[in-house]
C-alpha cells in the first residue's frame, strides 16, 4: 500500500510503501476510494492539536469498500462500500459514552489524528464506527460528507430551528450546511474572507440571501451563527450579528484565541457553545437528510501525491469548497 505519512510536527507529509495493515479484532481493512482534504487534518500537520503520536497518516473523510476483516468484524461484508469519519473509536465505560455522549469519550480514537487515516490507498478502522453507505453517488461527492457533512450537521442542529442563520468561513462545512439550511426553509447569510468573491459566488449559488465579507453586517439580525472558520476573532463578529437571545456555535476542532470582547455583545441572552467531534447517531440522521436534501458537493479533485500541495492551498484559502484526495 502507498501512504502519506507525517513524521514531525509541521513537516511535509512523504509517500512512503508500507505492508497492507491487517485488522485486528472487531477492526476491517477498508481499500480507499477518495478521501476528503479537511481543515482538522491542517491542525494535526501542524502540530496545533495534543498528543498525537508520530508517525502518523491523516485524513478522515474516508470513503472505500472493506477488503479484509478481522476477527468478530461481523457487522460489514466484504466488498461493502463504507464510509470512516473522525470518530474512530469510544470506551463505552466512561459516563459520557454510558449517557448517550460518545462525542465526549475519556478515552476515545480519532482517524487520522490517533490511527491512521485515509490520505493512502487502505486503512484499518473498527468495523462500528464506519458508516454503510450504499451504492447511490460517488465516492468522491460523498467523502467531504464524513466530516464536513457530519460536523456541519451536528453544528446546526446546535444552532436551534432559528430562521436566519449566518456560516462563518463558506467553505467544506459552510457549503454543505447552507443546502441543508436551504431545504428546512431557512435563509442563509455567508460571511467569507474580505474579498473572496468565490466563496461568495458559491454561497449565492447555494441560495444564500446574502453573501459579504465577515466585518460586514446583513440586512437583518441573525437568529443564529456558526463559525467553521479557525479564528478567534470571529466569535465577537458573530455576537454582534446575532439578536437577542441567539446563538453563535464554534464548530471547529481548534480555534485560534478569542480576543476580548464587551459584555454587552453576550449580553440579553446571546449564548456562546462549542461543537466537539460527533457520534454515530449524528451519522445516521445525517445521511437521511442528506439525501433528502439533494445536498450536491462542489469538489476539487487531487492525486493522493499532491496531498501537501492541497494542505498548502487550503492554509492559504485558495480551495472552494472542499478537496478530495483520489489514490
Amino acid at each position: 500500500m502507498h501512504a502519506m505519512v507525517l513524521k514531525a510536527p509541521g513537516a511535509p507529509l512523504q509517500f512512503e510503501l508500507r505492508k497492507e495493515p491487517v485488522p485486528g479484532p472487531g477492526e476491517v481493512r477498508v481499500k480507499v476510494g477518495a478521501c476528503g482534504v479537511c481543515r482538522t487534518d491542517l491542525h494535526v500537520v501542524d502540530g496545533e492539536l495534543p498528543d498525537i503520536a508520530y508517525p502518523i497518516v491523516p485524513g478522515h473523510e474516508v470513503v472505500g469498500r472493506v477488503e479484509a476483516l478481522g476477527p468478530g468484524a461481523t457487522s460489514r461484508m466484504i466488498g461493502e462500500r463504507v464510509g470512516v469519519p473522525w470518530l474512530g473509536h469510544t470506551c463505552g465505560e466512561c459516563s459520557y459514552c454510558r449517557s448517550g455522549r460518545e462525542n465526549l469519550c475519556d478515552r476515545p480514537r480519532f482517524t487520522g489524528y490517533t490511527r491512521d487515516g485515509g490520505f493512502a490507498t487502505h486503512l484499518v478502522t473498527d468495523s462500528s464506527y464506519c458508516f454503510p453507505l450504499g451504492e447511490a453517488g460517488d465516492d468522491v461527492a460523498i467523502a467531504p460528507l464524513l466530516c464536513a457533512g457530519l460536523i456541519g450537521w451536528r453544528s446546526l442542529v446546535m444552532a436551534g430551528e432559528g430562521m436566519h442563520l449566518g456560516i462563518f468561513g463558506f467553505g467544506a462545512a459552510g457549503h454543505i450546511v447552507a443546502q441543508v439550511a436551504r431545504w428546512q426553509g431557512r435563509s442563509v447569510y455567508a460571511f467569507t474572507r474580505a474579498g473572496d468573491t468565490d466563496a461568495q459566488g458559491l454561497a449565492k449559488s447555494l441560495g444564500a440571501a446574502w453573501a459579504g465579507g465577515s466585518e460586514d453586517l446583513p440586512h437583518v439580525p441573525l437568529d443564529a451563527a456558526i463559525i467553521y472558520a479557525p479564528v478567534g476573532s470571529l466569535v465577537p463578529l458573530a455576537l454582534r450579528a446575532v439578536r437577542k437571545g441567539g446563538r453563535v456555535v464554534c464548530a471547529g476542532i481548534h480555534m485560534s484565541d478569542i480576543p476580548e470582547f464587551p459584555y454587552r455583545l453576550l449580553w440579553e441572552e446571546r449564548q456562546l457553545l462549542s461543537v466537539a467531534n460527533l457520534t454515530r447517531n449524528d451519522g445516521i440522521e445525517f445521511f437521511k437528510t442528506a439525501t433528502k436534501a439533494g445536498i450536491r458537493t462542489h469538489t476539487s479533485v487531487f492525486p493522493l501525491r499532491q496531498a501537501n500541495e492541497v494542505l498548502s492551498k487550503l492554509r492559504a484559502g485558495q480551495i472552494t469548497g472542499a478537496a478530495v484526495l483520489q489514490p
